[in-house]
């Protein structure tokens, strides 16, 4: 990452079309370096495809953005190596092994051969896989999985971890755990940019940005933004919210 850079993520007037449709429409927003910084919106919104662009993995239509301090539209391999990605469709080779995934992405992400043992390790020792390093992926609970592929993404250490809809499909239990590990890797340093379903995990965030219709609707600390949203209402929760932006609705 550029250090000179004073954010992780600028995005301004970002924008992307796909014919005369707009699933991006000219956003600007910001994300500080080390923060917990939660993306919200409905299916459709334009959540995945925002983050498709900052991954570098599709060329925005209009605009400007820098992640790590890179160009989104000139320096997309760059921006490839120096994040992490864990979508929300399941990453991984099912008829592998944990140890063969993780070897995999140890190539993948050229993590230099001197780093393959210790960053194997870790990865097994973080998701609580030792025992299962063995068996193939697809026998694991989706928990699990969930935890591998988070392990994988992290493989080559990036300052800049991207997680949309991570705990997508698994339990509380999991899900609980999984954010106890997000703010350990923000206590490393790591600037975690996450999007998800769940209101009570949005509550972790530091600062939120919701979209619908492709437009951002709101931003700020989840309870700034309950606050404008709701100023008589004490009882008002970021489901309330969330309704309320979406739909306009706020009963």
């Amino acid at each position: 990452m550029n250090d000179s850079t004073p954010e992780a993520v600028y995005v301004k007037d970002l924008e992307k079309r796909f014919g005369r449709f707009a699933a991006v429409d000219r956003i600007s927003f910001t994300v500080k370096k080390g923060e917990i910084f939660g993306f919200l919106g409905p299916n459709g919104a334009g959540k995945s495809t925002t983050i498709r662009m900052l991954c570098g993995i599709i060329t925005p239509t209009s605009g400007f953005g820098r992640v790590a301090g890179y160009d989104i539209f000139k320096e997309n391999e760059n921006i490839k190596q120096t994040i992490g990605y864990m979508s929300q469709k399941f990453s991984l080779y099912i008829d592998l092994t944990p140890i063969e995934n993780i070897r995999f992405y140890l190539g993948i992400y050229n993590v230099p051969a001197s780093k393959w043992k210790d960053r194997t390790e870790w990865v097994l020792e973080m998701t609580r896989l030792k025992d299962a390093r063995k068996r193939l992926t697809r026998e694991l609970p989706p928990g699990w999985r969930q935890r591998l592929a988070l392990g994988c993404a992290l493989l080559h250490e990036p300052e800049i971890l991207f997680l949309d809809e991570p705990t997508a499909g698994v339990d509380l239990i999991t899900r609980r755990h999984f954010w106890e590990f997000i703010k350990y890797l923000t206590g490393k340093a790591v600037t975690v940019f996450v999007t998800t379903h769940y209101m009570e995990e949005a509550g972790h965030c530091d600062r939120l940005v919701m979209i619908n219709r492709g437009k951002i609707v709101a931003s700020g600390a989840p309870r700034q933004i309950i606050q404008d949203l709701f100023p008589d209402q004490s009882h008002a929760d970021l489901n309330d919210a969330f309704v309320k932006l979406m739909t306009g609705r706020s009963d």
